[in-house]
């Protein structure tokens, strides 16, 4: 390092001087680093990775441009001591050969690119030579170019005038030569048929001849041409009267006779009265296979025919008419549009009767893709001709057919419900007729609501045809809103539940009418259908429908609760009227067996009455038959002896026998006023109270009715002795089997007691059995 310090000796060369070559080294590094920053873009602080608040011309800066060694040793030998000096050089070394290092690096990362760099300079030197050649080559052959083109137009300038007009004159007789044969060519045009090149042909020599029809000549040109034109004319209207050609041809004609300067005003309505005769044609041919002695096709074969033949000749009419009387103006088109109109609306009629024969069919989708059809059809003339509004009358002939479908599904779940309670009947009359078991009420009640769920769901898939995204109505306000929400929901699904609800409520009427004929079976089975379905089904059903139809009208809805408590009344009026039903014939039982006896000279009973083991019997019956439907319900807690009870009124009323005698004539009258006393304090009962959903309530209800029919029957009749003693009897008997299927056991007694006292009151000897007699004949019965 003190050799790196040390100056230059005394004995020094001009080359050992610093302007020498090992000066210029650090500069030519120094210029070559400053390219490299300018290549990557970087500053000089970046590139030397100087502190940004150091100084640039400090000399002992390692990384500055004026760094100078010897400041920097000189610097080093003063501050530092000797380890210091030596990690200085340490660092200094391992500073280099990273710097060499990443050098290397660089010069092997692009070297690639400094040959092909190398090579691309070469080549671009050895091409600008050959390109600079060929520049001079071809500079010279266009100046010798320049000069023979000139010499050329010296020579020919003479000759080019004569040419000209030698052509100029050479046209002008070409043209006169045309209008001298114009009425020779027009002759052999309108010989061949070649209508068009004939109006071409006077097209172009109109102008002409009427410009120099002062000139005798051209005059009787003229007089020859328009003689010919007219003959064309009327053949061409000939043609076009015949009508025995397309539209096109047709429309051609009109073109044709519009050139030759006709009226558009009389052609316009002679293209619209021949366009009537070929559309009107079209409509004979589908009305006629509408008649009813041909078998009609069906409706996609229907609205093909009527689509190619009448939608398709409409469309080339309009397009024909715009494109030929354009001229007419708003006038012209309103008039078109009253011919669409017009002939559109017979059309649609034709349609909308060949649909209705389709709203019978129980298939959708062959009625839907027809109107997709039909729909499609009257996309072209409705865009044609907007103000005649064919595509909207289209639209609503569609709208009206799927309301007349919702009505139809309407309809046929209706009677899909009545064939159900149908088959119900028949299944439930079916066993009796022949003797023999027939199926249970429960197996019943599933097939009808697995019918009924099975046919709301066809009935959703079919008319979710409408809704289908290829259809090309689907995406109608009407189909997106009301269709979904008001005709699908609200008039197919909750129209069909409300009319099951009302159908089953109609079967409450009165005995007399409808409701005499209905089995209480079937009242049972339609009041726990209705409960199911306000229980789960209808959540259920409303749910599948909000999902197979986003419903995106915002028009108020029957909520679900709403139905469900419409439902849950059905059901409760349907129980009660079976409660009442039930009651009604227990009690005609117990109404004939107390009017058709004589119970002033009965003998004395040895056994129950036959008719009131039926009533338990029946009893028994109906109680099998709720409970395969409804639940047990709640009951009372019941007393241990409730079959062994024995009535209070049979004391009271032995005590009414013992003091009898002692009675003054006022002694009924003290009776009576006793048991109205006893009445006041005893517990009402509510005898059509309302029927919970459970077995015992059902029940309860049933006795209630028929124990108080007993008891008004018993107080319109007179007892003897024997009498009494039967009817003692016989509410003992009913006492010991009616209490299990009540829910108060207490109800029971109280009405069988009120019987047997109101016998007693009706009694003039109202001597009663012992109680233990009444239980063997009970028992024994």
């Amino acid at each position: 390092m003190a050799a790196v310090a040390a100056g230059p000796g005394p004995g020094s060369g001009p080359g050992d001087s610093p302007e020498g070559p090992e000066a210029e080294a650090p500069e030519r590094r120094r210029k070559a680093h400053g390219m490299l920053k300018l290549y990557y873009g970087l500053s000089e602080g970046e590139a030397a990775g100087r502190p940004s608040g150091s100084d640039p011309l400090d000399p002992t800066d390692l990384n500055g441009a004026h760094f100078d060694p010897e400041v920097y040793l000189d610097k080093l030998r003063r501050e530092c001591p000797l380890a210091q000096l030596m990690d200085s050089e340490t660092d200094m070394v391992r500073q280099i050969r990273a710097l060499d290092s990443d050098m290397q690096t660089l010069v092997y990362e692009n070297y690639n690119k400094f040959i092909s760099a190398t090579d691309t300079i070469r080549k671009m030197k050895n091409d600008f030579r050959k390109m600079e050649d060929e520049m001079d080559r071809l500079a010279t052959n266009m100046a010798v170019i320049t000069d023979f083109s000139a010499r050329i137009s010296a020579t020919l300038q003479d000759r080019h005038e004569r040419i000209t007009k030698l052509a100029g004159v050479h046209a002008l007789l070409r043209k006169l030569q045309f209008l001298f044969e114009l009425p020779s060519r027009l002759t052999k045009c309108v010989e061949l048929g070649a209508y068009g090149q004939a109006v071409r042909y006077q097209g172009r020599a109109r102008a002409v001849l009427q410009q120099y029809q002062h000139l005798p000549s051209f005059r009787a040109i003229q007089d020859d041409c328009q003689v010919i034109t007219a003959r064309l004319a009327q053949q061409l209207r000939q043609r076009f009267r015949e009508g025995g050609s397309g539209a096109p041809e047709q429309a051609e004609c009109v073109e044709l006779l519009l050139a030759l300067g006709e009226p558009a005003e009389e052609l316009c309505e002679e293209f619209l009265a021949h366009a009537r005769g070929r559309l009107e044609a079209e409509l004979r041919s589908l009305e006629a296979e509408l008649g009813p002695s041909p078998p009609a096709p069906d409706v996609l074969e229907f609205t093909d025919r009527g689509g190619s033949g009448f939608v398709g000749g409409l469309c080339q009419v309009a397009s024909a008419y715009q494109e030929l009387f354009a001229a007419q103006g708003p006038a012209g088109a309103e008039k078109l549009a009253a011919f669409a109109r017009e002939l559109g609306g017979r059309y649609f009629a034709l349609v909308e009767r060949r649909l209705a024969q389709e709203q019978g069919g129980g298939d959708n989708s062959l009625l839907v893709r027809a109107l997709d059809r039909f729909h499609r059809r009257l996309r072209a003339p409705g865009a044609l001709l907007a103000a005649a509004g064919l595509a909207e009358a289209a639209t609503e002939i569609v709208e009206r057919v799927a309301r007349e479908r919702l009505g139809h599904h309407l309809q046929g779940l209706r009677s899909a419900f009545l064939g159900c309670l149908t088959d119900v009947r028949q299944a439930l009359a079916a066993p009796r007729l022949a003797g023999k078991e027939g199926p249970g009420l429960a197996e019943l009640l599933a097939n009808v609501a697995s019918s009924i769920l099975s046919h709301i769901k066809a009935s959703l898939a079919a008319v979710h045809l409408f809704t289908a995204k290829e259809v090309s109505f689907s995406n109608k306000p009407y189909f997106r809103g009301e269709f979904c929400s008001q005709g699908v929901r609200e008039g197919l699904i909750v129209g069909f539940i409300r009319s099951m609800c009302q159908t089953a409520q109609s079967f409450c009427d009165s005995p007399g009418e409808k409701g005499g004929a209905t089995p209480p079976a079937l009242l049972l089975l339609l009041s726990r259908l209705c409960l199911d379905y306000e229980t789960a089904t209808i959540s259920y059903i409303l749910t599948l429908t909000d999902e197979q139809f986003l419903v995106q009208d915002q028009s108020p809805v029957t909520p679900v609760s709403t139905l469900c408590a419409e439902a849950r009344e059905t059901a409760r009026r349907l129980l009660t009227h079976y409660v009442k039903v039930q009651g009604l014939v227990i009690s005609q039982m117990l109404r004939k067996s107390v009017e058709t006896r004589d119970w002033l000279s009965t003998l004395e009973p040895r056994n129950v009455r036959a008719v009131m083991k039926r009533v338990v019997e029946d009893t028994t019956a109906i109680d099998v038959q709720v409970g395969l439907l409804y639940e047990e319900g709640v009951r009372k807690a019941q007393s241990s002896d409730s079959s062994k009870r024995t009535f209070s009124v049979y004391s009271s009323s032995r005590q009414q026998g013992r003091y009898a005698p002692s009675y003054t004539p006022s002694a009924p009258m003290d009776t009576n006023l006793l048991s109205n006393i006893q009445k006041l304090f005893s517990e009402r009962i509510d005898v059509f109270s309302p029927v919970e959903f459970n077995k015992v309530s059902v029940l309860t209800g049933i006795i209630k009715i028929s124990l108080k029919t007993l008891l008004e029957c018993v107080r319109l009749r007179t007892f003897g002795r024997f009498g009494l003693q039967q009817v003692q009897v016989d509410c003992h008997f009913l006492q010991l089997y009616l209490w299990r299927f009540v829910a108060d056991e207490e109800l029971v007694h109280l009405l069988l007691d009120e019987v047997v006292a109101s016998a007693a009151l009706r009694c003039p000897d109202p001597v009663p059995m012992e109680p233990s007699v009444v239980e063997v004949i009970c028992e024994r019965g």
